[in-house]
C-alpha cells in the first residue's frame, strides 16, 4: 500500500453506464473537493445538491449529491467526500481527472478504504474479511452470514476470549508476587485455572458449533452424485439443474469427465458434479473418467450414491469399499430408476435413505427437501457467528492447542504455563489482526476491488 497520508479516489460503484455513479474520496485533503468543486458548503452526514463546476474555467459538469464525513467518524476513520454523480462515463471520467489533478490526490488501489478503516481502528481483521465476503456474496445464505462477520460479531467472541487470557495471565503473575504466601497464591493459580477450563469449553463449542458450515457457505457445498454408469447421475443432475446440463442415453458410460453445475439450495451456494461410473473397465478414456471421480469424491462434503433396481452387485461392493475408506465423508445411498421396480415402491428399501425416479419426478421432491435440511445445520441459521476461512480455523484450533497445554501441565511451572497464555494470546491477536499480521494484509485486501 502507498503512504497513509496521501489523499485517495476512487469509483466506488461498478463501471459502466449507470443511473448514479459513486466517486468515493478519503484522506487529510478530502475537504478540498468541496471547496474547489462544489457550489455550496456541506453539512456533515447529509447529502446536499450541489452543482459542480471545473475549478480552472468555472464551466459545470454535473449536478450531483454530495455527503461529508468529518473525522473520525466515517468509514475509513478519515476525512470522506461521496460524490453520487450522473452514470455516465464521460461524467465519470471528467471527475476522475479533475481528482487526480489535486495536490496529494492520487487514485486509491484495491482494498485501500478497508485497510485504512483496519489500520484506523474501526474493524478487526475478522469484519474486514466479512466486508470482503459480503462484497463477493451471490446467495442469501452468503449475504447473512457476511453481514454478521462484518458488522464485528465475529472479532467481539475473539477478542472477548483474548481478555479471558490475559486475566488467566495477570493472575498468575500476582500469584508469583505472592509466591511467599501460599494460601493467596495457590488461589490465584486456581483462579486462573477456572478461567482457562471455562475458556477451553468455549472454544471447543465453537469449533462443534461451526464445523465446517461456515467455510462451506463461503466457498460453496461440494454434492456430488456417484455411482456405477447407467444408474441415472446424469438425469439426477439435469433434473436438479432443471436444464439438460449432462448427456443422456442408455449407453452406459456415456459420461466420461467431471461435469458441474452451480445450484442455490436453501440459501447455499452448492457445486453439483455429475462423475463417470464406477466400474472395471479396460478403456483408456473411462479409466480416466474413474480416476477423476475418485478425486472428486475425495473433495465431496456430501455423496449422492446411486443405485438401480437391476444392477446391485459389483456396484454394492464398490459403496462399502468406498465407505471404509472415507469413513468422514457423509454418503446417501439412493435406489434410483423407482418407475423399473417390479413393484411400486412404498417406501425405501433397507440400506437405502431415498427413492426416487427422474422419469416421473418421484422423490425429487423429498431429495430437495432432505438436502436443504443437511445444509442449514444449526448454527447458521441460529444467527451464531460462525469460522468462516481456514485461517480462523487454525488460529482457533492453535488457541484451542495452548489451552490444553496449560490445563494438562502443572501449576508449579509457573514460567510454562505463562507461556501457554502467551501462545493463545498471540493465536487470538492474529485473528483479530492486533498483532503478527502484516504478511496477511496484502492477500487480504487483495480480494477487494477499487474503491472499497
Amino acid at each position: 500500500m502507498s503512504p497513509m497520508n496521501d489523499t485517495i479516489f476512487a469509483l466506488s460503484s461498478a463501471p459502466g453506464r449507470a443511473g448514479v455513479s459513486v466517486l468515493r474520496v478519503s484522506g487529510p485533503r478530502a475537504g478540498d473537493v468541496i471547496s474547489n468543486l462544489a457550489s455550496r458548503p456541506l453539512e456533515p452526514r447529509k447529502a446536499v445538491l450541489c452543482l459542480l463546476r471545473d475549478p480552472t474555467n468555472q464551466e459545470p459538469i454535473d449536478r450531483v449529491l454530495m455527503l461529508w464525513f468529518p473525522a473520525p467518524h466515517s468509514f475509513t476513520g478519515e476525512d470522506i467526500v461521496e460524490i453520487h454523480a450522473h452514470g455516465s462515463q464521460a461524467v465519470v471520467e471528467r471527475l476522475l481527472s479533475l481528482l487526480g489533478g489535486f495536490e496529494d490526490f492520487r487514485l486509491a488501489e484495491p482494498g485501500e478504504y478497508a485497510r485504512r478503516a483496519f489500520e484506523n481502528g474501526k474493524m478487526d481483521l475478522t469484519a474486514v474479511e466479512g466486508l470482503a465476503d459480503l462484497v463477493n456474496a451471490q446467495t442469501e445464505g452468503q449475504r447473512r452470514q457476511a453481514l454478521r462477520q462484518s458488522e464485528g460479531h465475529l472479532g467481539k467472541i475473539y477478542e472477548d476470549w483474548r481478555h479471558q487470557v490475559l486475566s488467566a495471565s495477570a493472575l498468575l503473575e500476582a500469584g508469583i508476587d505472592f509466591s511467599d504466601e501460599s494460601d493467596i497464591g495457590d488461589d490465584l493459580a486456581e483462579q486462573a485455572m477456572r478461567i482457562v477450563e471455562q475458556l477451553h469449553q468455549s472454544v471447543s463449542d465453537h469449533l462443534r458449533i461451526s464445523g465446517q458450515r461456515g467455510e462451506q457457505m463461503r466457498d460453496g457445498f461440494r454434492l456430488v452424485i456417484a455411482g456405477a454408469p447407467n444408474v441415472g447421475k446424469s438425469s439426477l443432475l439435469n433434473t436438479l439443474a432443471r436444464r439438460d446440463a449432462a448427456i443422456v442415453t442408455e449407453v452406459p458410460g456415456t459420461t466420461t469427465d467431471i461435469i458441474e453445475v452451480h445450484l442455490t439450495l436453501a440459501g447455499f451456494p452448492v457445486l453439483v458434479t455429475d462423475t463417470a461410473g464406477i466400474r472395471k473397465t479396460s478403456g483408456v478414456v473411462e479409466r480416466e473418467g474413474i480416476r477423476r471421480t475418485m478425486q472428486h469424491l475425495d473433495k465431496a462434503d456430501l455423496v449422492l450414491y446411486l443405485q438401480d433396481p437391476e444392477n446391485r452387485r459389483e456396484d454394492r461392493n464398490i459403496l462399502v469399499e468406498f465407505q471404509e475408506q472415507k469413513n468422514d465423508i457423509p454418503v446417501w445411498r439412493i435406489l434410483s430408476k423407482a418407475d423399473l421396480c417390479p413393484e411400486k415402491v412404498k417406501k425405501c428399501p433397507d440400506g437405502f435413505d431415498l427413492v426416487l425416479s427422474t422419469l416421473t419426478g418421484e422423490g425429487i421432491e423429498e431429495l430437495v427437501a432432505e438436502l436443504e435440511t443437511f445444509l442449514k445445520g444449526d448454527a447458521l441459521f441460529r444467527d451464531e457467528p460462525v469460522i468462516t476461512r481456514e485461517r480462523h480455523r487454525q488460529e482457533v484450533l492453535a488457541v484451542k492447542s495452548a489451552l490444553e497445554h496449560f490445563l494438562n501441565g502443572s501449576l508449579s511451572e509457573i514460567e510454562l504455563r505463562s507461556e501457554d497464555l502467551r501462545l493463545a494470546s498471540a493465536a487470538l491477536g492474529r485473528l483479530t489482526g492486533r498483532i503478527d499480521v502484516e504478511e496477511l494484509l496484502g492477500q487480504i485486501f487483495a480480494e477487494f476491488c477499487i474503491g472499497k
